[in-house]
């Protein structure tokens, strides 16, 4: 596995957007002070991968990823491993109860040759690739096929995070046997032998099915097929002898159906000939036909002389004047003498509506002049009472005073208004006064009364003078109008006449109607009568039509009744003669069905002397079972031929199954994987005991006995010593050394994809010495060197941080920490 770009956004220290590119890093350091977040950024690879980092105790414990405050914490890996280049996402948020949850993990398998830097510009998830895992389940399957390391062993020999140096170094004999087995990819040899067992297995099923096949097969021998060659041979014989008795049997029914046709036609015939019978009552039809026409005949002519005479009586009432003038004028004489009347009575009216115009006019008068008077005598009574009131104030104050009001003159509240004294010359006024109005509204009362009176007459008047000109009017139009008219009396003896013409127009009318509807009977009846001759004469044409290939005689057309009997003898006559041959097609027929039969009988003998039964298709038969015993025989043949065949696999499938097994046998006891193993560590050791003895100055070796590591102690007579002796200082060396040696070997001992393409060293190299330092450095160098895998270190040491060429300088503030890379 070889990161290439890393993005984290509230991940732990990293609160804002980071962006950590490993592009042609491969040898770098992470550097900055203690806490800025260094190590944080290998927890982020691991979280991205495995979804848990070595730091959190080995929990899955999801609220370590988000950064203080944050809701929300995404990583996204871009790696290479096995030469495909890959995209891990997980995406961890907080719940409204504080719960961290995984909201998006996925792996993608990114297309040849992508460019990591187009993932700033936006791309949504599905642009990055084929989707390999879309939930963390099928991360764990996916990650660990990608990378081909699990987690413990993934941050014991690629990250190795602080405190878990030493793992490989300390671990027991079988962990360290099952890391070496997924790095070297010793797996496949125990995949070989379970698809050995399977493929045993598998032979054993096919040869168990073949042995199968072949019992079934056991009954094709040289007896069986020697039969089914002799059945075909006789298949072919009853072939021949049918073939030459069917055309025999064909003529014979041939004979047989010409002779059963012939006596058919014969029958036919005679059944046509039989319908030939003339129709009851086909006599009275003609009769029938001639006595309707001479009805219509009668019955036209009678509607003719009715409309003669029913256009005799309009010409004379058309002569006899217009009626509606005639009684224009006697209504006009009836309207006159009305008017005449009316004209009396109006003038009348209007002598005595002008005489009680008159009266009125004068009682009108009168009133007036009463009304004069009286309007005197009410100004005369005000004088008196004005005059009255200068005489005697006081009197007249106290007249207008009531019980309560205030006195005009000293404003004082008057309880009790004293009594006027009898002889008040105001008193007396005052009566006279009220005498004089009454007179005045009375007289007033009576001009108003007689001024409406006299405008009503006036009115009346005017209506009678004008109705009475009206009339008169009227009365000078109707005298112009008639004169010069006929008298009353000859008008109504015209109008009498006019009547009388009238009733007997009507009756004639009635005459037509009814001579017509007579006539349109006997019409109908004439074509009732005229079709049902028709039909007989249809009738006899088809029953004509139906014999006319025997040659009828010819047809009278002018007597129904005479071509009827003419055909019908001729039919009888013709059918007596076809009767007297019927006898002789019906024993040709017979005669022909008895060959038929006994030509049946032989071909039936033949199949029954080959053991089928009698067919009704005897060619057809025949063949069926020639071509029936010819595919049996191949059946059989092929059937032999397929033993001989199931017979080699057989023997294919017993050697595979034994091959397979005897495989699956020797690598079932782990021999050559344990072998392989030891190799495998004798390299390893060999290759870590070289760096040690490099990195501790010659005075340790590394060796192993029995999986545990011991270390050769040259400054103690060479004494053997457990590696759990070691001091922390001496712990590091050792760790080192096993970690640069799996890094430097592992590409030529391992099999798989599972291969170490980075190596990243995470542990106190502040506790070197600066001999011990520069060896590592060195050490360091050479490995990055070889251009095969990427080497990180994570340090704050500036004397070792200088000599490697790219560095990721981290830095922290209050909010966020950052990444910035420097050197080369």
């Amino acid at each position: 596995m070889r990161p290439m770009r890393l993005d984290m956004a509230g991940f732990t220290v990293f609160r804002d957007e980071t962006t950590v590119d490993f592009t042609d890093a491969d040898f770098f350091a992470l550097v900055g002070p203690t806490g800025s977040g260094k190590s944080t950024v290998l927890d982020a690879i691991c979280f991205a991968l495995y979804g848990t980092v070595p730091r959190w105790g080995g929990t899955r414990g999801l609220g370590n990823a988000l950064a203080p405050s944050a809701t929300e914490a995404r990583v996204r890996l871009v790696f290479e491993s096995g030469g495909a280049r890959y995209v891990a996402t997980r995406v961890v948020r907080r719940d409204s109860r504080g719960n961290a949850k995984t909201a998006n993990a996925g792996l993608q398998l990114m297309p040849e040759g992508f460019d990591a830097t187009k993932l700033d510009t936006g791309l949504s998830p599905e642009d990055l690739g084929e989707v390999v895992a879309g939930t963390p389940a099928e991360m764990d399957t996916a990650v660990l096929e990608a990378v081909g390391l699990p987690y413990e062993q993934f941050t014991s020999c690629v990250v190795l995070p602080q405190g878990q140096f030493a793992d490989f170094l300390h671990a027991r004999p079988a962990t360290r046997q099952q890391i070496l087995v997924n790095l070297l990819g010793l797996g496949v040899y125990e995949r070989v032998q379970q698809r050995a067992t399977t493929r045993a297995g598998q032979a054993e099923a096919k040869l168990e099915a073949v042995d199968q096949l072949l019992a079934g097969l056991a009954d094709v021998d040289d007896a069986t097929l020697e039969r089914a060659a002799g059945q075909v041979d006789r298949m072919r014989e009853l072939v021949g002898s049918v073939t030459a008795a069917v055309p025999e049997l064909e003529a014979a029914r041939a004979t047989a159906r010409e002779a059963t046709a012939t006596l058919a036609a014969l029958d036919a015939e005679l059944a046509v000939l039989g319908e030939v019978r003339a129709p009851d009552g086909v006599a009275e039809v003609a009769r029938a036909v001639t006595a309707a026409r001479a009805e219509s005949d009668a019955a036209a002519g009678a509607v003719s002389l009715a409309e003669e005479r029913e256009e005799k009586l309009r010409g004379e009432l058309a002569a006899a004047g217009d009626e509606s003038a005639l009684r224009l004028l006697l209504r006009a004489y009836a309207d006159r003498e009305r008017l005449a009347v009316q004209a009396d009575g109006v003038r009348a009216a209007v002598e005595t509506a002008g005489a009680e115009h008159e009266a009125a006019e004068g009682a009108l008068a009168e009133a007036r002049a009463a009304a004069e008077r009286a309007e005197g005598e009410l100004a005369a009574a005000f004088q008196a009472h004005e005059e009255a009131k200068t005489a005697d104030q006081a009197t007249a104050l106290r007249a207008h005073l009531v019980d309560g009001d205030a006195c005009p003159v000293c404003e004082q509240t008057v309880a009790r208004v004293p009594a006027i004294p009898a002889g008040s010359a105001v008193a007396r006024a005052v009566a006279a006064g009220k005498t004089a109005r009454a007179a005045s509204e009375a007289a007033r009362k009576v001009v108003v009364e007689r001024e409406a009176a006299a405008r009503e007459l006036d009115r009346v008047l005017l209506r009678a003078r004008a109705e009475h000109d009206g009339l008169r009017a009227r009365l000078a139009e109707l005298d112009e109008r008639l004169a010069g008219a006929a008298t009353v009396e000859a008008l109504r003896a015209t109008l009498a006449e006019q009547a009388r013409l009238r009733q007997e127009l009507d009756e004639a009318t009635a005459a037509v109607r009814a001579g017509r509807d007579a006539a349109r009977r006997a019409r109908g009846a004439a074509e009732t009568a005229q079709e049902r001759l028709r039909a007989a004469w249809r009738r006899f044409d088809g029953a004509r039509d139906a014999v006319a290939r025997f040659g009828p005689p010819a047809a009278d057309r002018d007597d129904v009744a005479a071509a009827w009997s003419t055909l019908s003898g001729w039919a009888d006559a013709e059918a007596e003669r076809r009767r007297s041959a019927r006898a002789g097609s019906v024993a040709a027929v017979a005669e022909a069905e008895a060959v038929a039969t006994d030509v049946t009988a032989r071909i039936a003998g033949i199949f029954a002397a080959a053991g089928l039964p009698a067919p009704d298709d005897p060619v057809r038969a025949a063949t069926v079972a020639v071509e029936r015993a010819e595919a049996e025989l191949r059946r059989l043949t092929e059937r032999r031929e397929q033993a001989g065949a199931l017979r080699e696999q057989r023997a294919e499938h017993e050697r595979e199954a034994q091959v397979a097994r005897a495989l699956a046998g020797h690598l079932r006891a782990n021999n050559f994987e344990r072998w392989l193993l030891a190799e495998a560590l004798d390299l390893l050791v060999d290759g870590a005991s070289g760096i040690l003895r490099e990195l501790s100055g010659g005075q340790y070796d590394l060796v192993h006995d029995k999986g545990e590591f011991f270390v050769v102690d040259h400054h103690d007579a060479g004494l053997r010593r457990g590696v759990r002796t070691l001091s922390g200082g001496e712990t590091f060396q050792a760790s080192l050394a096993l970690a640069l040696a799996l890094s430097e070997q592992l590409a030529g001992m391992s099999t798989t994809a599972a291969s170490l393409e980075s190596i990243v060293l995470d542990e106190g190299f502040g506790t070197l010495d600066a001999a011990t330092l520069d060896t590592v450095a060195a050490t360091l160098e050479n490995l990055a060197a070889r251009g095969d895998r990427m080497v990180g270190v994570v340090t704050h040491v500036p004397a070792l941080a200088e000599r490697i060429p790219v560095r990721f300088e981290v830095r922290k503030d209050a909010r966020s920490a950052r990444v910035e890379r420097t050197g080369r």
